[in-house]
């Protein structure tokens, strides 16, 4: 997708401190207050970091696209092809954008470019069980809850820091044909 002043790509390794800037501001901190997508009540610590970004960057089987928009990185979202379906994850629009459109445009990027490039059939996604506002927001663009949950990597600091003892991730699906 291309508009005069918007622009998505594949993100490169010359990308990697914009994207951590990019996901560590819209989950974490104050900063990421000024968005709806905020984590910063939940949890603490850091979303990602350099090595975590790179190695998708690095995986043959993963994409990260990214939304460039007058010269910087506004939007990314992580795509990893998983036979016939695409994982979707480390999806972040600047706070100051979200509310604008352009994570819709993503989510439909990244659907459109795993159903054309991957011939995968759905996508999957995995969402902190009680973010109830963004699970709602993907059922409104397709997505179903599944009831399949996974256990939140509690003691692993690369995540964060819980700041409650109830999370975990459940799976969200959405067939792309």
């Amino acid at each position: 997708m291309t508009t005069a002043e918007t622009a998505i790509r594949s993100a490169g390794p010359d990308d990697v401190p914009a994207l951590v800037r990019l996901i560590e501001s819209a989950y974490r901190g104050d900063s990421s207050r000024a968005g709806w997508t905020t984590e910063a009540d939940i949890l603490d610590g850091q979303r990602t970091d350099d090595e975590g970004v790179l190695a998708v960057l690095e995986d043959p089987v993963s994409r990260m696209l990214v939304v460039e928009r007058d010269g910087g990185i506004v939007a990314c979202c992580q795509l990893e092809h998983r036979g016939a379906h695409a994982y979707f994850g480390m999806f972040a629009v600047s706070p100051a954008l979200q509310g604008a459109g352009i994570g819709r445009q993503v989510l439909a990027e990244a659907e459109r470019y795993a159903a054309a490039e991957w011939g995968t059939t759905e996508m999957h996604m995995t969402v902190i069980s009680v973010r109830e506002d963004l699970i709602a927001w993907y059922e409104r663009r397709g997505y179903r809850r599944t009831g399949e949950t996974s256990p939140f990597p509690y003691g692993d600091e690369r995540f964060g820091i819980p700041r409650r003892a109830d999370l975990c991730f459940e799976l969200l699906v959405k067939p792309l044909t």
